[in-house]
């Protein structure tokens, strides 16, 4: 085994990558008697197999539902004995399973989460049911103004197939179509002991978490799979509107945004910050002061950047009464064309900078704060003492900085908007 430690101070976690490529990321912490196990695997829905869009999250919905020595029932029997919930998440990029458990269940609790893991079964009297419910989440959504405006714009900024631009969930007739034979072969396909990071915080040794990891995962060899390749969208050149009437609604939502940077550009820390001062600072930033507070035209109104392994979207979203719209997106295109003109404050700018960096220890206060925080240092490779250099990098950037980000990354003329819900544009009749 190869282990990595970070300097003294901050978190100071240790890396070990074991024979069969996992890394482990330890940190002991004593405050409870209790440890948070976090899995990940670099195997999200940007890998489902063409013309599949929708696979890794049913087979995300499948992995926890039996095992070829244990039955779903047999599953559920033991974690409720100890109190305890697994959690089984999908992203663009990763499939993870977490769970806190006391410290006194943490090896025959991580034994089980490894035989998830390396041998889920996929038993076909599970998948009808997993279907059934997939199918009504994915019915739901089409039925929610808010997903629809989201998934739509997704489906603009990032078109022809890129995986950014894909539902999550897939379709209802993909759903429906995919066989156990095509889930044990995703899962072949894409799980490997190279794609596996586990992040363990909480009231175990080090060294204790590592030797655990290596006697449950020693019998897992695969071959790693191909690298996924993602490719970048060119920015949009000219503003591009699109309306889903959904008359029987009483809220419409507005969703409005532009590619923007990947997490390792230098200035994603500059983006950052322009984001948190636009749309999230306070009661929503400039926008929930403006359309909000000082308009009252908003029932919800912030923006949200997520930034990826390619540059990705920053959004504006905003919820809002049919007869607010226009008004609304007026409101938008003024604020973003103001940050571009005049960037921002100084007082803006330390506060959230001083916002950011008070947020932090906030994060980190739970154990599983700290797993979720190790899994995200480990998957955009930031460094074991990423925690330590956050505040430096942070307080590093200018206003200069976020102006030149803003004038990149954010125009007017350049926009994607989608309206979903009760409204329509077209012009009524003479």
């Amino acid at each position: 085994m190869t282990v990595h430690s970070a300097a003294s101070s901050g978190l100071a976690p240790e890396r070990t990558t074991l024979p069969n490529g996992i890394t482990v990321l330890a940190k002991n912490t004593r405050s409870i008697p209790a440890v948070t196990i976090n899995l990940a695997l670099r195997t999200g829905s940007s890998g489902d197999p063409p013309g599949l869009p929708g696979a890794m999250y049913l087979l995300s919905r499948m992995i926890d539902r039996g095992t070829e020595t244990r039955s779903a029932a047999d599953i559920a029997e033991d974690l409720d004995g100890r109190g305890i919930t697994v959690t089984v998440n999908v992203t663009r990029h990763v499939l993870s399973l977490a769970c806190t458990c006391l410290t006194e269940d943490f090896e025959p609790v991580f034994a089980l989460l490894g035989e998830i893991v390396m041998r889920p079964s996929f038993p076909a009297s599970e998948l009808t049911t997993r279907k059934a419910e997939v199918a009504t989440t994915i019915r739901q959504d089409e039925d929610n103004p808010a997903v629809r405006a989201v998934e739509t714009l997704m489906a603009m900024l990032y078109p022809n197939g890129h995986p950014y631009g894909r539902p999550q969930k897939g379709s209802l007739d993909v759903v429906e179509g995919i066989s156990r034979e095509r889930l044990v072969r995703l899962h072949a396909d894409r799980f490997a002991p190279s794609e596996l990071s586990i992040a363990v915080v909480g009231d175990v040794p080090v060294a204790k978490a590592a030797d655990v990891a290596a006697r449950v995962f020693e019998p897992w060899h695969a071959l790693a799979p191909p690298p996924l390749t993602l490719t970048s969208v060119p920015p949009a050149t000219a503003r591009r509107r699109h309306v889903i009437p959904m008359m029987n609604k009483s809220q419409a939502d507005v969703a409005y945004g532009f590619v923007a940077v990947e997490r390792s550009d230098p200035a994603y820390y500059a983006c950052w910050l322009m984001n948190n001062v636009l749309g999230q600072y306070a009661m929503g930033g400039r926008l929930g002061d403006s359309i909000r507070e000082r308009q009252g035209m908003a029932y919800y109104v912030f923006s949200n950047l997520d930034a990826g392994l390619v540059p990705g979207p920053l959004m504006i979203r905003a919820g809002v009464s049919p007869a607010n719209v226009d008004r609304t997106i007026d409101s938008i295109d003024e604020e973003v064309g103001r940050f571009i003109r005049d960037g921002v404050t100084g007082k803006e700018l330390k506060e959230s900078q001083q916002y950011l960096i008070g947020s932090m220890p906030r994060a980190l206060e739970t154990n599983a704060g700290i797993a979720t925080f190790l899994q995200t240092e480990e998957f955009f490779g930031l460094g074991l003492d990423y925690d330590r250099r956050l505040p430096d990098l942070l307080n590093a950037v200018t206003a200069d900085d976020i102006r030149e980000v803003a004038r990149r990354s954010m125009d007017p003329e350049r926009a994607t908007l989608v309206i979903a819900g009760p409204y329509d544009e077209r012009p009524a009749a003479a």
